[in-house]
């Protein structure tokens, strides 16, 4: 496997907790074969890190990035049981980066491994918020957690959001997207710029990643096919960039 980003699931399933969860993606795709997204079951490549070709070398190479958990959470408290060996492996694969989000970050400071500290340095942690009422109740706890690598997740945004107090250095980027399926709900492209705005006033990178099935933009209802909504959040080319190579004052 050459060094590239590709997703680990460790686990798959999840049981919603909150109205983010409403329409989620892998309930809808589970549906499709009878499946209960609710049973939450270890996965074939649990131990994908640290899986080994014959030669001895691993499997996924240094350098990749491992999109970690995205068709459950990895704070989910059903797989508590499972995840110590998730921190082990990712400290072994300290040349690999991971990356996950949680709608659960209170639970993180309960189930970190000992040797935590002030953070693993290839793992990136995204606290993902879909209101105000959920942003008002995660970010403070979020914000208090030693964590290297720092992301706001604002998806599915449900509404305008206010995130100036949580815009600090320790944010890394802030990304935002819509919600996908027949079901979704709005999102309006004025929430979007609006937190785009925020983020350049803090000097945090911002990324518009995924516009959702139906976006509202100059009162218009636009009604985007899934196949499109990421390439179509890339072309509206707001996306926001920090250059660490400029001259600091």
């Amino acid at each position: 496997m050459n060094p590239k980003s590709t997703g680990w699931n460790p686990w798959h399933g999840c049981r919603k907790v909150s109205e983010g969860c409403r329409n989620c993606y892998v309930y809808r795709q589970d549906a499709q074969w009878g499946a209960d997204s609710a049973q939450a079951r270890r996965t074939a490549q649990f131990d994908l890190p640290v899986r080994r070709n014959r030669n001895g070398r691993f499997k996924v190479a240094s350098g990749s990035m491992l999109f970690t958990c995205f068709t459950s959470d990895f704070l989910l408290e059903d797989a508590d049981a499972w995840r110590p060996e998730c921190w082990q492996m990712m400290a072994l694969r300290h040349d690999v980066d991971f990356m996950f989000f949680t709608k659960r970050i209170d639970r993180l400071a309960e189930v970190l491994p000992a040797d935590w500290g002030d953070g693993y340095d290839n793992v990136t942690i995204g606290c993902t918020v879909e209101n105000q009422t959920e942003a008002d109740r995660r970010l403070p706890i979020f914000a208090s957690l030693p964590i290297r690598h720092k992301a706001i997740i604002c998806a599915p945004l449900l509404g305008a959001l206010d995130l100036r107090r949580w815009l600090d250095p320790s944010i890394e980027e802030v990304s935002v997207g819509g919600e996908s399926g027949p079901d979704a709900r709005i999102i309006d492209y004025d929430w979007v710029t609006e937190i785009r705005d925020q983020c350049i006033d803090a000097g945090i990178a911002f990324r518009f990643h995924q516009t959702g099935a139906r976006l509202v933009k100059n009162g218009r209802l636009y009604r985007i096919p899934r196949v499109h909504q990421h390439s179509q959040a890339r072309r509206a080319g707001i996306d926001y960039k920090i250059r660490h190579d400029l001259p600091q004052e």
